[in-house]
């Protein structure tokens, strides 16, 4: 149990319904179009990763939020922390649809893996975050890292900052991957 960052299959976002995403997607699109933006047009099933990526949310988000706060402006807060759905489009601004998906009551909030993946990046320099030591692929990899003592055995060989707070690190690493997955595989990302 517990609340899940995962990729949205093609499938799964052109189906509309309780079990799928179709209504988001052509909120979203029309949302683009009325902007003046092409649509968004999710991956054929062939580009989609193998498996897909999914990641549990499950350390305390405080030390994490405490870090944005310090060294983000509160709109890139708002577009790292508030939205719904992320999708590889280069958004100037997040957007706030009128239908709902999971965890976002009756609204959907949008934000570009751009602009999420900029802010990470930022966020992963200054503390000074091991990127390269934290495995890459697999469901569930980050999360097993952080929690099974990898995380500590690296933070005895690479100290710093991040290992000062690793449920903060955690977050960074996880919206850092979340945010490529999505530009990689150009798709969506949601909370399950």
């Amino acid at each position: 149990m517990g609340v899940y960052l995962v990729s949205v299959t093609a499938q799964d976002w052109s189906r509309a319904g309780e079990d799928g995403y179709g209504d988001v997607a052509a909120a979203l699109n029309t949302e683009l179009e009325r902007r003046g933006l092409p649509p968004y047009e999710s991956p054929r099933a062939g580009r989609e990763a193998p498996g897909g990526f999914e990641e549990k949310a499950s350390p305390p988000m405080d030390g994490f939020v405490a870090l944005c706060r310090t060294h983000l402006a509160d709109a890139e807060l708002s577009a790292l922390l508030d939205w719904s759905v992320l999708v590889p489009l280069a958004l100037e601004e997040t957007i706030v649809l009128p239908v709902g998906a999971a965890y976002s009551g009756e609204e959907t909030v949008v934000t570009g893996a751009p602009r999420v993946l900029a802010l990470t990046e930022r966020l992963a320099g200054t503390v000074a975050l091991p990127v390269e030591a934290i495995p890459a692929g697999g469901n569930l990899a980050l999360s097993r890292w952080f929690l099974d003592g990898e995380a500590e055995r690296t933070a005895r060989t690479r100290p710093g900052p991040w290992a000062e707070d690793r449920d903060a690190a955690f977050y960074v690493a996880l919206y850092l991957r979340a945010a490529r997955h999505s530009i990689r595989y150009g798709c969506p990302m949601t909370y399950s």
